[in-house]
């Protein structure tokens, strides 16, 4: 059996929409004061900005995967997409911190459906052997560097735009992902 010629470029795809959200773990921090004071957060609301995306992505990554499983890989891959992308679009027009909490739980919902369903992709896109481990390679290293690189992105486009920025900037990454 002949390999795809276009196995690397899902892998792209597929690694662009699982950096970005890993990126929103982190890339959050930064900008909660600037969140804080522009919403009117109390203290103790502040925390379900981080907290709302946490629990949706983790509570239902095992049904995304099995959602996956009985819908086509790709299908729910591209579901989770837009609704990533629409709710990133949502968290930055926020008007309200109510608005953004449930916007970030949705975010996170549409995380944990790209999540197992991009990871399928590559398990079924690459033999098992020394290319499946490369791209399962990448696979980890952009994980990890979406972690890293948000807390930096997060900085910077609070300090030289608006915190709003922070979720703006996956709208054409998400878009670019569904194209592709």
């Amino acid at each position: 059996m002949q390999a795809d010629p276009l196995r690397w470029k899902a892998l792209a795809v597929v690694c662009a929409a699982f950096f970005m959200t890993i990126l929103d773990v982190s890339i959050i921090n930064v900008a909660l004061p600037s969140i804080q004071k522009s919403l009117h957060f109390t203290e103790d609301n502040l925390q379900w900005v981080i907290t709302a995306y946490a629990i949706t992505y983790g509570g239902f990554l095992l049904l995304a995967g099995r959602l996956a499983d009985l819908f086509g890989r790709r299908r729910v891959f591209v579901i989770g997409v837009v609704v990533f992308t629409i709710a990133s679009l949502f968290c930055g027009l926020a008007w309200s911190s109510a608005v953004l909490i449930t916007f970030r739980a949705i975010q996170g919902f549409g995380a944990a459906v790209i999540t197992p369903s991009a990871l399928s992709i590559v398990m079924t896109t690459f033999e098992e052997g020394a290319e499946r481990n490369k791209a399962l390679g990448i696979w980890g290293a952009l994980g990890g560097g979406g972690a890293a690189v948000g807390v930096l992105a997060g900085g910077v486009l609070t300090q030289h735009v608006s915190w709003e920025w922070i979720f703006f900037v996956n709208v054409p990454v998400g878009a670019l992902a569904l194209l592709l």
